[in-house]
């Protein structure tokens, strides 16, 4: 037997075993979980209407990003609400979450101040603690949950990207629409009410990270994208309107918005992977940095 189908067969072997979860990283020895999973919200597979995140430019111009057709092939576990104060406390407990700056005692509050790092740390444990592979949501995963209340970030289709002028009097006439008129004040978990698909505060004031880059696309003059770049160092983050943070940033008040309107908390919630065992798509990536080059 080759070298490299025996050890791809030991690892199967390995990854498989009951006593192994994954999260993000290599697995590690499971012992009787101390965390209760999450009960999330399932939603069918179906498509919907998404315009594309990111910015878009036509001939070195700013241009208004397509709307395209997404298809969710899968059904989409989400959590309903935020993930709470007293959640992340409990990471933060087991030494596997950095510590957040809020106050200890805001068990019942959405926690905050939490950026992309914070959050796929959670994640990790989470996914550790109780067996199940916990995620970040991509942008368009969060859309399609969010439904009737997912707003993006399109100036009017009658904006005129040409003129510099008029585009800087769309931009600032799109941003004071948006001024917060609930405040910053954190509510409990709920205390924004619930969408037509059960997920609890999509329109409150803590925006959402997602797992989606920020990326900048030309298009052609059929409209189609002839070049992209991404840059990964900023995410998107959702809630009442689509914005672009640094990854790094926990308190948008500071500073760190890259693009859009800042938001006016950070935090976020989680889908639960519905595919099969998670450990595979670890052996996947090793099995391909161990012998893709000789494939």
């Amino acid at each position: 037997m080759p070298p490299g189908l025996k050890f791809a067969l030991v690892a199967v072997t390995v990854l498989s075993s009951p006593i192994f979860a994954f999260g993000s990283g290599f697995g590690v020895a499971r012992t009787a979980s101390r965390v209760p999973a999450p009960e999330p919200v399932q939603l069918r597979p179906g498509a919907f209407s998404y315009r594309v995140s990111g910015e878009f430019t036509r001939n070195g111009r700013p241009a208004v990003p397509p709307i395209v057709t997404i298809r969710i092939e899968r059904p989409l576990s989400i959590m309903r609400g935020q993930v709470s104060a007293a959640d992340y406390r409990r990471c933060i407990e087991a030494q596997a979450c950095p510590i957040a700056d809020q106050d200890a005692t805001a068990s019942d509050l959405p926690v905050v101040k939490a950026n992309w790092y914070d959050a796929n740390a959670y994640a990790a444990w989470l996914s550790r603690e109780t067996g199940e592979h916990w995620r970040l949501p991509t942008d368009e995963e969060w859309a399609y949950a969010a439904a009737g209340l997912f707003k993006d970030d399109v100036l009017p289709e009658s904006f005129d990207g040409s003129d510099p002028g008029r585009r800087a009097l769309a931009l600032y006439d799109r941003d004071a629409d948006r001024t917060d008129t609930i405040g910053k004040a954190l509510r409990p978990v709920g205390g924004f009410g619930e969408n037509e698909n059960g997920l609890l505060d999509i329109a409150g004031n803590v925006w959402e990270w997602t797992d989606t880059c920020f990326a900048r696309s030309a298009l052609n003059g059929q409209g189609e994208v002839s070049a992209t770049t991404v840059n990964c160092g900023v995410r998107v983050a959702e809630g009442r309107h689509r914005t672009y943070m640094t990854d790094f940033i926990r308190d948008p008040r500071i500073g760190g918005c890259a693009v859009g309107t800042p938001p006016a908390n950070l935090g976020f919630r989680l889908v639960r992977e519905t595919n099969s065992w998670p450990g595979l798509r670890l052996l996947s990536s090793l099995a391909q940095r161990l012998f893709g080059a000789h494939a």
